[in-house]
């Protein structure tokens, strides 16, 4: 590489030494001698390496990172003063990228409208975590930071992607003075990209996932597989090839007359215009000409002769060169820019993204002009102008402080194709406008015929200068000979001539690349990006001639937004934001209030959108035919997802969700990264959330559930529509669902009157050992008695039998201390306590009322406590009073219950379920009085049985309100009881309750 002439455009470069933060200026100091080795990060790895080179004159030392596209270049330097190691190497472009937090990144995850308000963060995209793990390796061996990136927004913000940025131009005395004034970086103007980035991130997903899901259902022969993507510059592009199509199809012709004279000399022939242009109206024009053929001589009136000066070109900016490469050289913009991107990091041309046309002072442009003199074709005019003076080139009127305008930074003649027409085309551009403009002299010759004057031009060119070496502008000789004022002359022809005025033409690519210009659409450096966008959409195509023309998806969206009242599809709303990116550049707008508004007045524009999306279906349907009719927009779109409470083991919102082959669970919406559900078993026919929100559970807010149940799956003393909560407070739905996900504590350490009526739900389960903490049950809990919940299904192992410590403890079949409960449904038997086991392994439940009054008689009333077979099972059970003893549980072995009493303190009575179902055989005990006079006391028979001879633990786990059943569960009940245990009653008739025959047989019912 030829070293002097190592040139690339301007870019930033910017250090801070570690540990990132301001320092005085003595510890600057200090902290600037400690620096032995720099890290040095370039944009791309092609600046790195010409970077590299230039400031180790060629004696670098190349060595891999994890990323094999990006190098890592050692050297030495004098720099802060000293002689330090520079480590050199480079990102791709952005290091992060901007989305959506899971889940709002899956399509059918949520409504559109929630990307209005749903979190976003920054992350390092896969295909760069290479480049970020070298970055980190890098930097821990380096005192200092050193980051290279081009002067515009972009590059600004992708410096502080790699933390810090700064600025100078890449040639070798630039990078050597910017190594000696390291500047601060421009928060503001990284704001500026941040903003823009989020923006087009939200408003963009969500316009683009609105329309894909409806238009695909609405039209799914056509749209099946379309992506009918929305982009705030996209649209707008797209509108203005509609509405120039849209222009021309309005387009009435209208027929104009006009005179028009000729005079035929020994040159050629001149023609004289008509000083009125044309008339609209047949008569009068047709008036005005027979005048003037009453007496056809022309009188010459004026004779005018003037300099006349062809301009030479502006400097070249990034819009110049796209719309010049389109219509001179037939490249599209997007080819160009490509093709300009690869010259730049050759070498051969500057920074091809910019917006200045006017060449800093201090650019030799005499050196550049110098090395194009070598050249076969324009070498001889480039010497011409260092002869004459030296380049002497225009200004224009825009700079971006960032960038020159694009011009050759070192000859090369080894090029082909379209990139050595595009290299050709800069310099020649180059040479141009570092030339003079073309000299003329202009003739203008007026005649009069009957009082209507006639106008003739022509031209003499005396010095074509710039137009020499450009030959993509033409400037022709017009001779017309020598006419004297006051002559006389018979014209060749005097005629009336008619015609039509025509229609506009479609846009060709650099037509439309002036109009996003001229209304602020996109950059210089996007311009393309979007034109590219629409084409692969097929929102438009091109004509032969390569003029875009809407395609019937374009013409749709735009009228169909039109017809809402919404012109998506004009300039204004992306105009406006995009100055407001240049008030945060300038400091002048806070980039938070900009955000919040755009965001609120896109939101805002969505939500009437959807709305009226019929519109959108009836625009498009004038293309596509008739739309599909669908019934319910919850059919188009995924529901929004409701927050039920937070997860308790990340935090992130559990949202209601359906399974694939029916049904309903919780899930937690940082899945994957967090599996933390919550499964509703198969009798759950529907659930929703309900409005309320529960006053216990924490942390607010945990709202309620409104649940329908199959008939049959619940007690009878449950409605199948019930309201509940599933944050922990309500023990019974938590049993009934058998919901075990790992939680974190529910409910704030309350009053003892609070905990006498709630549960109280920790996440004191250990995971990695499985231990649980179980929690005495007492008649008035102290504040931080916790039960924990389990993360699995396994039953637990039944543990040894509690020490007889001679107090009151309540225990229960498992010997583990019950845990006392109260009923909070609504009943007769709501606000009563009751005891149940602590682990839920085993099927024991008793009133606490009863077991009070068993220990003031002292003796068993009702469901008494169970005992344990003396010799028997797993160490004995102890039992209330402290002693053990022989009895067993009772028996059972009467009509009327075996002592079981109802809420009526009468004996209840035994009956069996005769209706066909799960139970049918099953006994129970239940008030004996007529049904209607009943207390609404129900009970199973076969429950509160103790273990067997084995310790075998009955499956059925849950009990409440005299009611016991292991609800959600498949186990069955045990088809006999163990020995000691209450015996399996008859069948008896359900009218006299006595055995030997049924209802139908029933002495009574006949």
């Amino acid at each position: 590489m030829n070293f002097q002439a190592r040139l690339f455009a301007s870019c930033g470069v910017r250090m801070l030494p570690q540990p990132w933060r301001l320092f005085s200026r003595a510890a600057e100091d200090m902290a600037l001698q400690r620096i032995r080795k720099v890290l040095c990060v370039a944009e791309k790895n092609d600046a790195a390496r010409g970077i590299a080179d230039l400031l180790s004159n060629s004696r670098m030392r190349r060595r891999e990172g994890f990323s094999k596209f990006n190098k890592i270049y050692e050297y030495d330097y004098q720099m802060f003063g000293q002689n330090v190691t520079m480590v050199m190497t480079s990102v791709s472009g952005h290091l992060l990228a901007h989305d959506f937090k899971l889940p709002f990144r899956r399509w059918h995850s949520c409504n559109p409208l929630a990307l209005f308000d749903a979190e976003i963060e920054k992350y390092c995209p896969e295909n760069y975590v290479d480049i970020k793990k070298t970055l980190e390796r890098e930097v821990r061996q380096c005192q200092a930071l050193v980051i290279w990136t081009d002067c515009d927004r972009e590059g600004e913000n992708i410096g502080f992607e790699i933390i810090h940025v700064c600025k100078a131009e890449i040639t070798l005395h630039a990078v050597r003075t910017a190594c000696e004034n390291l500047t601060q970086p421009d928060q503001k103007t990284s704001d500026a990209v941040d903003v823009r980035q989020e923006l087009d991130l939200r408003i963009g997903a969500a316009f683009t996932r609105f329309q894909t899901l409806r238009l695909r259902k609405i039209f799914p022969d056509i749209l099946a597989d379309q992506l009918i993507s929305y982009g705030s510059c996209q649209f707008p592009t797209l509108g203005f090839v509609v509405e120039r199509f849209k222009a021309i199809q309005a387009f009435v012709p209208e027929a104009f007359y006009k005179i028009k004279v000729t005079h035929d000399h020994d040159d050629g022939s001149v023609v004289f215009n008509w000083k009125r242009n044309r008339l609209f109206n047949h008569t009068a024009c047709l008036v005005l000409y027979q005048m003037c053929m009453e007496d056809p001589v022309a009188t010459v009136v004026e004779v005018v002769s003037k300099p006349k000066s062809k301009w030479r070109p502006l400097p070249l900016d990034t819009v110049e060169l796209e719309k010049l490469a389109s219509r001179k050289l037939k490249i599209n913009a997007k080819e160009t820019m490509r093709i300009a991107e690869k010259l730049y990091t050759q070498g051969f041309i500057s920074y091809p993204r910019t917006e200045t046309n006017i060449f800093p002072k201090e650019l030799n442009l005499s050196a550049l002009v110098q090395q194009q003199t070598q050249d076969p074709s324009w070498g001889a005019f480039a010497q011409r102008i260092l002869d004459q003076g030296g380049p002497t080139p225009r200004s224009g009127t825009k700079s971006d402080q960032a960038h020159p305008p694009i011009h050759p930074t070192k000859y090369t003649a080894n090029l082909q194709g379209n990139e050595q027409r595009l290299y050709e085309f800069i310099v020649r551009h180059f040479l141009a406008c570092c030339s003079q403009d073309a000299k003329g002299q202009e003739t203008t010759v007026e005649i009069d015929i009957a009082n209507e004057r006639f106008i003739a031009q022509g031209l003499m060119i005396l010095a074509r200068n710039y137009l020499e070496v450009y030959p993509y502008e033409k400037w022709s000789d017009k001779v017309i000979p020598l006419y004297q004022k006051g002559s006389r002359f018979q014209p060749t022809t005097v005629e009336m001539v008619d015609g039509e005025t025509s229609p506009p033409l479609l846009l060709t690519e650099a037509d439309l690349i002036a109009l996003m210009e001229k209304h602020g659409i996109g950059t210089d450096a996007t311009h393309a990006e979007h034109i590219e966008t629409i084409k692969t959409r097929m929102y438009v195509g091109l004509t032969a001639d390569q003029r875009f023309l809407p395609g019937h998806l374009g013409m749709g969206l735009v009228e169909g937004y039109d017809s809402m009242g919404y012109e998506m599809s004009k300039p204004d709303l992306r105009a406006e934001l995009e100055a407001d990116l240049k008030l945060i550049c300038e400091g002048k707008k806070d980039k938070s209030a900009v955000l919040q508004q755009q965001v609120q007045k896109y939101k805002q524009v969505f939500i009437e959108a959807v709305a009226r999306a019929n519109k959108l279906d009836q625009a498009l349907a004038q293309y596509f035919g008739e739309a599909t009719e669908i019934a319910e927009q919850e059919e188009v779109y995924p529901a929004m997802p409701v927050s039920i409470r937070k997860c308790p083991q990340c935090n992130n919102d559990m949202v209601l969700k359906t399974k694939k082959n029916g049904g309903f669970y919780l899930s937690c919406t940082g899945y994957p990264a967090c599996k933390t559900a919550a499964w509703f078993p198969d009798f759950v026919l529907d659930v929703a959330r309900d409005e309320s929100v529960c006053a216990v559970c924490k942390p607010h807010p945990v709202h309620r559930l409104k649940f329908k149940f199959k008939r049959g799956s619940v007690p009878p003393v449950m409605p199948l529509e019930f309201v509940g909560c599933i944050g922990g407070c309500d023990e019974m739905l938590i049993e009934l669902l058998d919901l075990k996900y790992l939680h974190r504590s529910s409910q704030p350490a309350s009053s003892a009157s609070q905990q006498a009526n709630h549960l109280q739900v920790s996440n004191s389960f250990n995971r990695a050992s499985g231990e649980n903490r179980h929690v005495r049950g007492t008649t008035n809990p102290a504040p931080g008695h916790l039960l924990s919940w389990s993360s699995t299904r396994a039953p637990r192992p039944a543990p040894p039998a509690a020490p007889d410590d001679g107090n009151d403890t309540v225990v229960c079949n498992c010997g583990n201390e019950a845990l006392l409960l109260t009923v909070r449904k609504e009943g007769p038997n709501q606000g009563r306590q009751f005891y149940k086991c602590s682990a839920s392994t085993c099927n024991f439940f008793l009133w606490a009322d009863q077991q009070s009054e068993d220990r003031s008689n002292g003796a068993p009333r009702g469901p008494a406590l169970p005992q344990p077979f003396a010799g028997r099972g797993p160490a004995g059970f102890q039992r209330p009073g402290g002693g053990r003893g022989p009895e067993l549980f009772g028996s059972n072995s009467s009509d009327s219950g075996g002592g079981t009493v109802c809420k009526c303190d009468q004996p209840a009575v035994t009956r069996t379920v005769q209706k066909d179902g799960p139970n049918k055989g099953r006994q129970f005990h239940t008030c004996s009085k007529p049904r209607e006079q009943q207390c609404g006391f129900f009970q199973w028979a076969d429950e509160n049985v103790a273990p067997g001879p084995s310790g075998d633990v009955s499956l059925n786990h849950f009990g409440t309100s005299g009611y016991s059943r292991g609800f959600g569960s498949k186990a069955k009940r045990p088809s006999s009881l163990s020995p000691g245990a209450t015996a399996k009653k008859p069948r008896t008739c359900s009218i006299c309750h006595q055995p030997g025959h049924t209802r139908k047989t029933c002495p009574q019912n006949h």
